[in-house]
């Protein structure tokens, strides 16, 4: 099962794109607001309790300081995956910056602003490594962006 959490509810917008994949894939998930600056206590406590709950990956989306995907990788072992949440004052470059420069030790995938779609399949990548119905669904998956790249072409 895979985490998908967010700062705030107006963050739905992007992350929703994270569940859909997922949900396409056939891998379970868990939804949640989780503020790393108005709920830390209940940040830290889901992400302690991730492994225990049988999450193997977390997608956290954040925008503006966006310090719950490196808060919550300070605080599990597991895989997380940021996604940069498109912000009105920056663009979401201040998102991104501030997901992609983690310390040492403290490691975030990150995808690109807005990147919903990409830290899912990253997400089934990793649960693809343990589930053989998991890697054929994603195998399919490909397949499916290649035929309609391959289909559209000029001629």
């Amino acid at each position: 099962m895979v985490g998908i959490i967010m700062g705030s509810r107006s963050d739905w917008e992007t992350m929703s794109s994270a569940r859909d994949t997922l949900d396409e894939l056939q891998i379970p998930c868990e939804v949640r607001v989780v503020s790393a600056h108005r709920m830390p206590d209940e940040m830290f406590e889901y992400a302690q309790t991730a492994k225990a709950r049988g999450l193997v990956a977390i997608i956290a989306g954040a925008g503006g300081a966006a310090h719950l995907p490196g808060m919550t990788a300070a605080k599990t072992q597991l895989p997380v995956i940021g996604v940069p949440v498109q912000s009105g004052r920056l663009n979401g470059l201040d998102s991104l910056l501030s997901i992609v420069q983690m310390p040492p030790g403290v490691p975030v995938a990150t995808m690109g602003i807005g990147g919903g779609v990409n830290a899912a399949l990253f997400a089934a990548r990793i649960v693809a490594l343990a589930d053989a119905g998991v890697a054929e669904r994603l195998s399919a998956y490909v397949a499916r962006m290649h035929d309609a790249a391959a289909s559209s072409t000029l001629h």
